[in-house]
C-alpha cells in the first residue's frame, strides 16, 4: 500500500506492506526516527506518543492507514537545540528525566495539552498527562508542565511584539 504522510514538516510517500502496522514502527524502522519509544505495546503507558494533526496519540495501536494525508510530529519535530520547544525547555531547566526512556511521551502529550490548555492547572494535568514513568518523575514533571506553559505564553507574548 502506498501511503503519503507529512512527518515534522516532510512529505514522506512510503509503501507499506500492512495498513495496519502501528505508525509507531513505520516512524522508528521505515523513516528511522528513534525518539519516540516503544514501551508496552497497548496503548497504556504513553511511551510512543506523538501527534497527529495536533492531537495526542499513542502510536503503538495507531495503524499507518490512519495517518494518510495528515501532519505527524514526532519529538524530533517539536523543537532542536537552538530552538528548543518551551516544553523542552523546562524538562531541561527542572532536570527532569531521571533514566529519560519515557519522557518523549511525556513532552509530546505536554504540548498538546498546552495547546488545548495554555496554563493547565494540577488537576488538568492529572487528567490530561496519563503516561507512565517508572522512576517517578511526577513531581519534576509537574513543575515542568507550569514552566512550559509560562515559557510558551512568554514565547507568544514576544511574537505577537514582533508583528
Amino acid at each position: 500500500m502506498k501511503i503519503s504522510i507529512t512527518v515534522n514538516g516532510v512529505v514522506k510517500a512510503l509503501e507499506i506492506a500492512d495498513e495496519n502496522t502501528p505508525l509507531l514502527w513505520v516512524i522508528r524502522d521505515t523513516l528511522n526516527l528513534k525518539g519516540t519509544k516503544f514501551g508496552c505495546g497497548k496503548a497504556a503507558c504513553g511511551a510512543c506518543t506523538l501527534h497527529v494533526d495536533g492531537e495526542a496519540v499513542r502510536s503503538c495501536s495507531y495503524p499507518v492507514k490512519f495517518a494518510e494525508g495528515k501532519e505527524v510530529t514526532t519529538i524530533e519535530g517539536l523543537g532542536d537545540r537552538e530552538n528548543p520547544h518551551p516544553v523542552q525547555q523546562a524538562w531541561i531547566d527542572e532536570i527532569v528525566p531521571q533514566c529519560g526512556y519515557c519522557q518523549p511521551g511525556f513532552m509530546m502529550a505536554t504540548a498538546a495539552l498546552l495547546n488545548k490548555v495554555p496554563t493547565p492547572t494540577d488537576e488538568d494535568i492529572d487528567k490530561n498527562i496519563i503516561n507512565v514513568c517508572r522512576c517517578g518523575t511526577y513531581y519534576r514533571m509537574r513543575k515542568a508542565i507550569h514552566k512550559a506553559a509560562e515559557l510558551q505564553a512568554d514565547k507568544v507574548m514576544n511574537e505577537s511584539k514582533t508583528l
